[in-house]
């Protein structure tokens, strides 16, 4: 009896290590989500995307990138994506979209997802993006230290950027922006990982400051499943439900390859 008895407990923990593994590799299957922010922001421009995404079942990084070159910031990009296990959908907000870009050759990156944001071919710069289109309101808002590193003024912060969020908030957000190096913007990508991996692109349509044609314009140009957002430049912001909606759409994409 007791031999019969070990048997059957033998096989109960077997079936059970195999249940639990199987949900384990299921569970590893789904991508993690790495959000690179854009200039005059830090990482805690995404703290109403995350949760979102994080109720999904989503793991989720924001890399506290440092605005000071395409190097630099593609380093801290890269010191993220070393740290996922499987594949990675990799999301960029404006400034954020040359660097993903860039850091999107990585081998663990299946999908890249643009936020109202440059999108560069190999060899461009993001000061370059905008050429042939009406200069956006809020460039003039852009002001420089003398460290070399540009801000956004609290006008320019509470009209131009973030047009839609209360006023408290785009205060907050004025203390609180990340300035970034002022030769950064023309700093060229050497990849665009845009050719060789699936994208998706939310335009913001009243964007003021990164025009919506130009936007439009990337969009096409990198082949991505556009959506449009009826806000400021600042979706994740003011719209945060639009946002992780697209970037699960990418997220279940990779994981059924």
């Amino acid at each position: 009896m007791k031999t019969f008895k070990s048997k059957i407990a033998t096989v109960a923990f077997a079936l059970a290590g195999t249940f639990i593994a199987s949900a384990s590799h299921a569970q590893d299957t789904t991508p993690s989500v790495v959000i690179v922010h854009g200039a005059f922001a830090d990482g805690s421009d995404w703290a109403k995307v995350v949760p979102l995404l994080q109720a999904q079942g989503v793991a989720v990084t924001v890399v506290q990138n440092p605005l000071t070159s395409l190097a630099d910031d593609v380093a801290a990009t890269r010191r993220a994506l070393n740290n996922q296990q499987g594949k990675v959908v990799l999301v960029g907000h404006s400034w954020g979209g040359t660097v993903i870009t860039e850091a999107g050759s990585d081998p663990k990156v299946s999908a890249l997802v643009y936020v109202a944001a440059f999108a560069p071919e190999a060899g461009q710069t993001s000061g370059e993006q905008g050429k042939g289109a009406p200069t956006p309101p809020g460039i003039s808002q852009i002001k420089a230290d003398g460290n070399g590193f540009l801000y956004l003024t609290p006008e320019g912060m509470a009209k131009d950027f973030a047009q839609d969020l209360p006023a408290a908030q785009t205060a907050v957000m004025t203390a609180t922006q990340g300035p970034i190096q002022a030769s950064a913007f023309e700093d060229k990508t050497t990849v665009s990982s845009w050719k060789t991996k699936p994208s998706w692109y939310l335009l913001a349509t009243e964007d003021r400051m990164i025009h919506p044609d130009v936007q439009r314009s990337a969009a096409k140009r990198i082949g991505a499943t556009l959506a449009e957002v009826h806000t400021s430049h600042v979706p994740q912001q003011s719209q945060p439900t639009e946002v992780a909606a697209v970037i699960l759409k990418a997220v279940r994409s990779v994981g059924k390859q």
